[in-house]
């Protein structure tokens, strides 16, 4: 495991846990466990804890079963010092696997190692992660993602359930269902890292005229929203209004307004007792069934699922 300076303790322990456990119950030690730093000495986490790694990258072992690289809350503007760029693609090659946690992607990607892949990262990252590296596909939704070679993890914990299928992969299902029988984890978690999204909200933006629309729609969701009644409400013609929110904000008006209306249904089924018929109403949806398939499309998992692990309101 690669830590760099300020990484996230959990991408770290997490994993590594895992094929603790996975040693434990296969009876033999299936996996030797080293953190590598890029320096000599303690390595200081984002939480302020330190690290001691067990080996430093350009000195340590020239290869391994598999390599991942931990994220760091900064890890999206690191620099890496020609050496380590030199020993991630040296190791790269001679491992039989390598990925990431969370935004380790990032070193991964500077380091030219992603270019074609499809991969995964934390939700938050995924746009500036897509725009800086165009040549990488990145999966939004995704808890863990494996391509040829390549794995890689969503944020943070989900750096267990990544383990976890490496734990599986390796040793087989049973191994890893006692793995997580005694970790208290998903075998498989269900659903997929956007439904912990909190960008679900739909943002306003291009010119006031169009933004003053995307208020109102967020607001009253429950209302016509059709690209007619919208366009008179800006005073434009219904095509050049479409065009118009296409050009500046970056979706049909459809979208948006799909969006807007899941955010704010994410919003009743945590904090409200209303069922889904009512839930629909008041979010512009025209029934129960549309509710659930735009629902599934957006956030990844039903409303009723989602309210059993977010509802704030028993």
């Amino acid at each position: 495991m690669l830590a760099m300076p300020g990484v996230q303790m959990l991408d770290v322990c997490g994993p590594l846990d895992v094929f603790a456990q996975a040693n434990v119950e296969a009876g033999r030690i299936e996996y030797e466990l080293k953190i590598v730093g890029t320096r000599a000495g303690q390595l200081r986490s984002s939480s302020g804890a330190r690290l001691l790694p067990d080996e430093i990258a350009g000195d340590a072992f020239v290869s391994a079963h598999t390599l991942l690289v931990a994220g760091a809350p900064n890890a999206s503007t690191m620099t890496l010092p020609s050496s380590l760029r030199t020993w991630l693609k040296t190791m790269s090659k001679r491992c039989r696997r390598f990925g990431s946690v969370c935004t380790g992607a990032f070193i991964l990607a500077e380091a030219g190692l992603l270019e074609g892949r499809r991969i995964t990262t934390h939700w938050s990252c995924v746009e500036e992660l897509s725009s800086r590296y165009p040549g990488i596909s990145v999966e939004p939704d995704a808890l863990y993602v494996r391509d040829g070679k390549v794995r890689t993890a969503a944020g943070v914990t989900a750096g267990l359930d990544l383990a976890l299928a490496l734990v599986e992969e390796d040793l087989g299902r049973e191994v890893a269902m006692r793995v997580a029988s005694q970790l208290v984890m998903f075998f498989k978690r269900p659903g997929g890292q956007m439904q912990f999204s909190r960008q679900g909200h739909a943002q306003p933006a291009g010119r006031s005229v169009l933004q003053d629309v995307q208020r109102l729609v967020a607001a009253r969701p429950d209302l016509d929203h059709s690209v007619a009644s919208l366009a008179a409400r800006a005073h434009l013609s219904p095509r050049h209004f479409a065009r118009l929110f296409q050009a500046e904000v970056g979706v049909t008006p459809a979208a948006w307004v799909e969006s807007a209306r899941v955010a704010a249904a994410r919003g009743l089924i945590e904090t409200s007792g209303d069922t889904p018929k009512q839930v629909a109403a008041k979010c512009g949806f025209a029934n129960a069934d549309v509710l659930r398939r735009s629902f599934v499309k957006h956030v990844g998992v039903t409303p009723s699922e989602y309210r059993k692990r977010f509802a704030t309101r028993v």
